[in-house]
C-alpha cells in the first residue's frame, strides 16, 4: 500500500518564514501536503515527479483579478485560469459587482451571486473565490448573508465610480452602476458600507480579522478636471496623457479620505489596492501613522512594478490607476524592499483587442482600461526582485502567505503539512522573452511584449493535481470555488 498519492522529489523549497531554501521531497495525500522531508522513499508513492532541483514556491494566491469584466464569465473562467496556472497561480480572488460589465445587471446579490457561481462552476483550472462590491443600500443589508451563506468575507469600494467614467470620461453614473433612482454612489455611501462591514465583523467575531474592505483609491473630481485639461491642451499622447489625466495626488487624496472614514466608522481591516505612485504610498504610510489602530494592508501590482509609461508596449498598457513614470516604479520598489507592501497581485482583466481599442485606435481616452498579466506575476517579481536583492522568502510572503491570511484562505499560502498541495516549480535559470502569443489568455496582446524575464514557472499543482506540466496546461478543469466562511 502506498503512503502518498504524489511525491515531488528533489526540490528547493521556498518558505515565507525561512531565509534559505531547503532541498526536500514533498508527499501529497488526498490533495494535502502530508510530509515534507529529504529522502522520502519513491516506493511509497503512486506517482513520482522529479523536481530536478527547481525552486518549489507555495502556489500564488493572486488576490486581485477580474474574470468576466469584458468577456462572458464562463469563458474568462476557463481561459484566464489557464493563463493563471502558467504564472504559478493556484488560487485567484476575483472582483465581482452588479452594474455594467460583468453580468450587466443590477439587483440584490442573493439573486445575482448564485448566477456568478453557476457560470464559473466546473470551468476553472485553479481554485478561486470572489470579492463583492456593495453598490447600493440593499447590498449593505446583505453583507451578513454573503458571509454566512456564500463564504464571501472581502468587499470593495471603487472610490471614483460615482463621478467619473471607468475609462476616462464621465457618463451617466446611475445607468452605469445600475443602482436605484435617488441613490448615490458617493462618500456617504462609502461610509455606510464601512459601517456595514464593521457590523458584519461584530456579528461574526471569529471571522473578524478576515472580514475586510478593499478600496480603489482615486478621486473623481480631480480626475475629471485633469482629463479635461489634458484633452484641451492636446500636448500629451498615449500612456503619458492617461497618467497626467489621473495624477498621483488623486490617489493620495482618496487614500486619506478612505482612511479617515475607516477611523470614523471603527473599521480596522482596510486594504488599499494597486497603489501605483510615490504619492499614493506616501499617503498610505502617513495614514498608518495617523491611525495606528487601523490594520492597513497595502497592495501593488506586477504591472506597476515592471512597466512604466515609456516601456509598456503600446496603449494595451492602459489601466486604472495608470502606469506611471519610471520614478514612481522605482519608488514602489523602494517601498516593497523596505517592507511597506503587503502583497503583489496581477489585477488581471482580460480585454481582447476588439474590445480594448476604440476609434481612433491611438486615442488612449477611448481605449478600455485593464489588461491581463497573471502569467507574469511570479516570473516578473523574481526577475526584478533578484536584481534588487529581494529574498526568495519575501517573494513567497508577498505572493502567497500574506494574501492567504488576510482573506481567510486557511488551507492556502504555504507548502507545509496539513495545507492544500498548491505549489509551483520554477526554473530560476531560464531567460525568456514575453510574447502574448505564448499565453493561454484569450487576450492577443500584452504591455509586457518583448520584456526579458529570467525565471519561468514550469509546473503548477492545485491540491496535488498537476495542471501545468512542463509549461503546458493539461487535463480538464480541477479548480473549485473556495468559500471562506459560512455553512
Amino acid at each position: 500500500m502506498t503512503t502518498f498519492d504524489l511525491l515531488l522529489r528533489n526540490v528547493r523549497l521556498v518558505r515565507h518564514d525561512r531565509p534559505d531554501t531547503e532541498t526536500v521531497d514533498i508527499g501529497v495525500t488526498a490533495g494535502k501536503v502530508t510530509r515534507v522531508a529529504p529522502g522520502l522513499d519513491p516506493a511509497d508513492a503512486a506517482t513520482v515527479h522529479d523536481g530536478q532541483g527547481k525552486l518549489a514556491f507555495p502556489g500564488v494566491v493572486d488576490a486581485h483579478q477580474h474574470w468576466g469584466i469584458y468577456n462572458p464569465l464562463a469563458e474568462d473562467t476557463a481561459s484566464e485560469s489557464r493563463a493563471s496556472a502558467q504564472g504559478g497561480v493556484t488560487t485567484a480572488l476575483t472582483y465581482m459587482r452588479t452594474g455594467q460589465y460583468y453580468l450587466n445587471r443590477g439587483g440584490r446579490y442573493e439573486d445575482f451571486f448564485p448566477d456568478v457561481l453557476a457560470a464559473s462552476a466546473g470551468r476553472s483550472h485553479i481554485d478561486y473565490g470572489f470579492h463583492l462590491a456593495p453598490m447600493m443600500r440593499e447590498h449593505i443589508d446583505e453583507l451578513p448573508d454573503l458571509v454566512d451563506r456564500f463564504g464571501v468575507t472581502s468587499f470593495k469600494i471603487f472610490m471614483f465610480y460615482g463621478g467619473h467614467g471607468l475609462h476616462g470620461r464621465s457618463a451617466d453614473q446611475n445607468s452605469f452602476l445600475m443602482i436605484p433612482e435617488g441613490e448615490r454612489y458617493d462618500y456617504a455611501h462609502f461610509e455606510f458600507v464601512m459601517r456595514g462591514v464593521q457590523a458584519a465583523r461584530e456579528r461574526f467575531p471569529e471571522l473578524a480579522d478576515q472580514i475586510s474592505l478593499s478600496l480603489h483609491c482615486e478621486t473623481a473630481e480631480i480626475m475629471s478636471a485633469y482629463t479635461r485639461q489634458v484633452e484641451q491642451e492636446g500636448r500629451l499622447r498615449g500612456l503619458e496623457a492617461y497618467h497626467a489625466s489621473r495624477p498621483p495626488h488623486s490617489e493620495g487624496l482618496a487614500v486619506s479620505i478612505a482612511s479617515y472614514l475607516a477611523h470614523e466608522t471603527g473599521l480596522p481591516t482596510i486594504n488599499l489596492l494597486h497603489l501605483s505612485s510615490a504619492k499614493a504610498l506616501d499617503a498610505a504610510l502617513r495614514m498608518a501613522e495617523a491611525f495606528p489602530h487601523i490594520d492597513f494592508r497595502r497592495e501593488v501590482t506586477i504591472g506597476h512594478l515592471l512597466a512604466d509609461i515609456t516601456t509598456a508596449h503600446g496603449l494595451g498598457g492602459k489601466v486604472n490607476p495608470p502606469l506611471r513614470p519610471r520614478a514612481d516604479v522605482e519608488a514602489l520598489w523602494a517601498h516593497l524592499l523596505d517592507g511597506h507592501v503587503d502583497w503583489v497581485v496581477s489585477d488581471h482583466a482580460c480585454c481582447r483587442d476588439e474590445v480594448k481599442f476604440g476609434e481612433p485606435r491611438d486615442d488612449v481616452f477611448v481605449a478600455k482600461s485593464g489588461f491581463g498579466g497573471a502569467e507574469y506575476l511570479l516570473p516578473g517579481l523574481l526577475t526584478e526582485g533578484r536584481r534588487r536583492g529581494l529574498p526568495l522568502s519575501r517573494v513567497a510572503e508577498l505572493t502567497s502567505w500574506n494574501p492567504a491570511r488576510r482573506f481567510g484562505l486557511a488551507g492556502k499560502g504555504a507548502v507545509a503539512e496539513g495545507y492544500d498541495a498548491d505549489l509551483c516549480l520554477v526554473d530560476d535559470d531560464h531567460t525568456w522573452t514575453v510574447r502574448a502569443a505564448d499565453s493561454e489568455s484569450s487576450q492577443e496582446y500584452t504591455p509586457f511584449e518583448g520584456f526579458e524575464l529570467t525565471a519561468r514557472v514550469t509546473d503548477t499543482f492545485v491540491r496535488g493535481e498537476h495542471v501545468l506540466v512542463d509549461g503546458k496546461v493539461t487535463g480538464s478543469p480541477q479548480g473549485r470555488y473556495v468559500p471562506r466562511a459560512g455553512r
